[in-house]
Parts: structure tokens; sequence; C-alpha cells
């Protein structure tokens, strides 16, 4: 079989741009915001509406990281279950959290409608897919637990989750309504030319070397160039390069690839998650499914395009594909990528404020659009207001894992043993 090259889908097919520049000279703002994804651009929306000034320094292009590379499953929640966060946070706190990103994913939406973001938004719901017995049981206990925390979730029979898939590879299903698809790199660049209509100044290809205090203020040094500002957001999460700062995010980095085919033919795609549900399962080794506006069909799963494992990888999603629709089986990949994922150790996402008026959010583990744009909007408000109560989750001093590293290669081996399988799909 022939190996795909590395080509991101969402870079081929997004629509929105926006111009912005590397930095090139000295600014004083409201705040600065490092990292163009979800959280910081959702951050620089907000505080360019308010009226703020704004910087953004981005070291590649807007979306370049997790963004950019995303399933585009607009979840609702975590990927935690209500009882286990309430049982992390305490009820008080956790009942914070799941109403606010429960209600994530109007928020997106909405944004997208009021913005004029062409991102293919698809407000269809999920399927949260049952590979086993094991699996169903595990969805059924997140049924009873997301309905008494509010959710209007839906559990389906086998005979429903086919008619819904064209699949008969499941067991049954958990249906979220809230949620939705989105083409994700094109809500990135839109959340970045919103910001900018509104004030924003945008860089790109804009590095940061260094972060210090002087007074009280920050400032932030890129391409020799110094950003002054009484506000710090860093929104680098899994894609954080070295900077001389006072604190580093410390996450598990976690690897998931993808693999676009060719549109479907027609008679397929009237069968085939014909609803326009975005799906992922319950496996251990996670992996998803959804269709794009085009037709394509995205087969994801744990790993990396970018180590040696990646035949292994590509091979599995052939084989899955394969296994879940037989009819499918020879269409060609035209598409394989991956991306990395911050996965904090109890997969909260944390909030650090690490010095006056500064926060780091990361850690998303996975759930980055919804979570992402609610974090980035929250933060906003609450630095310019000086009101963190704004905020999903409370800010804390630090946070630090252990064996990231370690962590970071079991995670990868086990999935490239799993893909190895031939049988395995």
């Amino acid at each position: 079989m022939s190996s795909i090259a590395f080509s991101i889908l969402w870079r081929a097919s997004s629509i929105e741009n926006v111009e912005a520049p590397p930095i090139d000279d000295d600014k004083t703002v409201d705040l600065a915001v490092i990292g163009g994804g979800f959280t910081g651009l959702s951050a620089a929306l907000e505080a360019a509406r308010r009226g703020a000034s704004v910087c953004v320094l981005e070291a590649g292009t807007f979306g370049h990281g997790g963004s950019g590379r995303n399933v585009g499953l607009v979840n609702a929640g975590l990927w935690l279950p209500p009882d286990t966060i309430v049982g992390e946070l305490g009820e008080t706190a956790a009942r914070k959290l799941i109403d606010m990103l429960g209600a994530g994913p109007g928020e997106v939406f909405a944004l997208i409608e009021r913005e004029n973001i062409a991102c293919e938004p698809t407000r269809k719901g999920t399927l949260h897919l049952a590979h086993s017995p094991a699996g169903l049981k595990d969805l059924e206990e997140r049924f009873r637990q997301g309905n008494r925390h509010g959710a209007p979730l839906s559990l389906l029979d086998r005979s429903e989750t086919a008619r819904r898939t064209g699949s008969n590879a499941f067991e049954g299903a958990l249906f979220d309504p809230r949620a939705g698809t989105i083409q994700p790199l094109s809500y990135c660049r839109g959340l970045a030319r919103a910001a900018s209509a509104k004030g924003a100044a945008l860089h790109e290809h804009s590095p940061v070397a260094a972060i210090r205090r002087e007074s009280d203020m920050w400032v932030v040094e890129a391409l020799g160039k110094s950003v002054r500002a009484r506000n710090l957001l860093m929104a680098t999460n899994a894609y954080h390069r070295d900077i001389n700062a006072p604190y580093t995010p410390a996450f598990i980095p976690f690897n998931y690839c993808q693999f676009a085919t060719a549109p479907l033919p027609e008679k397929a795609r009237e069968k085939i998650l014909a609803g326009g549900e975005g799906c992922w399962d319950t496996a251990m080794v996670m992996s998803s499914i959804r269709l794009d506006a085009a037709g394509r069909m995205i087969v994801g799963g744990v790993g990396s395009m970018e180590h040696a494992g990646k035949g292994f990888h590509q091979a599995w999603a052939r084989r899955k594909l394969r296994g879940l629709y037989p009819e499918l089986g020879d269409i060609p990949f035209e598409h394989g990528w991956s991306g990395r994922i911050a996965m904090t150790g109890d997969h909260i996402p944390k909030i650090v404020a690490f010095g006056p008026n500064a926060y780091a959010i990361f850690g998303y583990s996975g759930r980055g659009i919804a979570p992402g744009t609610v974090f980035g909007r929250t933060a906003a408000a609450a630095l310019l207001d000086t009101a963190p109560e704004l905020l999903p989750l409370s800010p804390v001093s630090g946070h630090q894992e252990r064996f990231t590293a370690a962590k970071a290669a079991y995670y990868e081996a086990g999935a490239t043993f799993v893909h190895s399988l031939a049988r395995r799909f």
C-alpha cells in the first residue's frame, strides 16, 4: 500500500483567511495574547469587542497547532463523565464548569452566525459509539449521569445506531443534540478575521522569545520588538515553544491522526452518516469518523503521522474503513495528518495565574473547540475586569505533571501496537 504524504485537509479546504504580518514595531496594549488558536483568538475577539487594545503573537500561522488539526467535533462538556468532575472539583465548582461547557456548542454556533464565519457549521449532534458491550455499559452510565446533570442526551439502540451511521459495527450510541461539526481551521481563521475587523493587532510568524514583568506591566519580546501589556494570556496549549518566561505549561503531549478520503459517491452519502452527526467511540485507543461538507469520510485515531509508526496508523485506518463500511474499502485516502493534544493527568483544563493579571490556559485533553472558545472569551473578560469569578474554573498558582515524556512515549507505543495488529480495526 502506498504511503500518504503528510497533508492537512483543513488547509486545502479552508475558505477563511486574514492578513497578519510579523510584528515590526513596539506596542502598548490592554491585552497581549500568545498563541493563535481557539483560546487565544476567542480572547482577542472578546477583548476587541469590548474596545480594548489587543495584540496577538503567533509563532507560526493561526491554527497551525491543534486548532487547525482538530477533528472538528464541537462537543459539549469535557471527556470526563459529570460525576468524575464533581469528584475532582467538588459540587459547586463542578456544576459551574459543567453548565458553562454544556452551553459551549451553542456559544460556538452563535458566534459563527454573528461573525459570518465560513466553516461548514453543521449542528446535527454527535454520536458517542459503543464499540463493544462493555462500551455500551459505559454509555448507559454516561447517559444516566448526563441526564441527571441536565444534559439532553438520548441513548440509541443497535438498530437506530446502524440507521444513523450506516454501519452494523456498533452496539449502540449516546446522542448529544447540543453538539455538531465544523471545519476547524476555517473557524480559527474566522475568529482571527473577526478580531482584526474589531481592531485587534494580529501577527503571525512572530515567535515570542521572552516574557518579563516591569513595574505594573508585562513585556513580551518577539522578533526584537516589545509589546507592553497590562494583561497577558498565554494560550499556546500543546504547541508551546521555548520561551524565557515565569511559567511553562505542564502537560502530557498526546497525538491524534486523521485520514480523509476522496468525496464519497452520492449513493454512499445517502446511507452513511446521512444525518450529519460526527462520531467517536468508546475504545481505549479511541477512533472517530465524520464527513465534511464535500462528503469526504475522515477516519481518526490515536497516533502520530510524524513518528516511525505512521505506516501502522495508515494501515489501521484502511482496515477501520473497510470494517465499518465494506463498500468504501477501496476509496483512496487523499489526506493524512496528525496533531498534538495537551492532556492533563486528571483530564481537566488548567488556568494558571502565573503573575499579576496573567493567565496560562491549557490542557483540554482533546476537547478544544467549545472549551477553548469559552475559556478564551471568559479569560479576556476576567483579565480586563479583574473578575476571575467569570472564569469556568478558579485559577491556580501553578500546575505540574510528572514523567510527561515517558507517558507520551507510552501512549504512542500503545497506539502503534494496537494499530499494528493485522485483524484489529
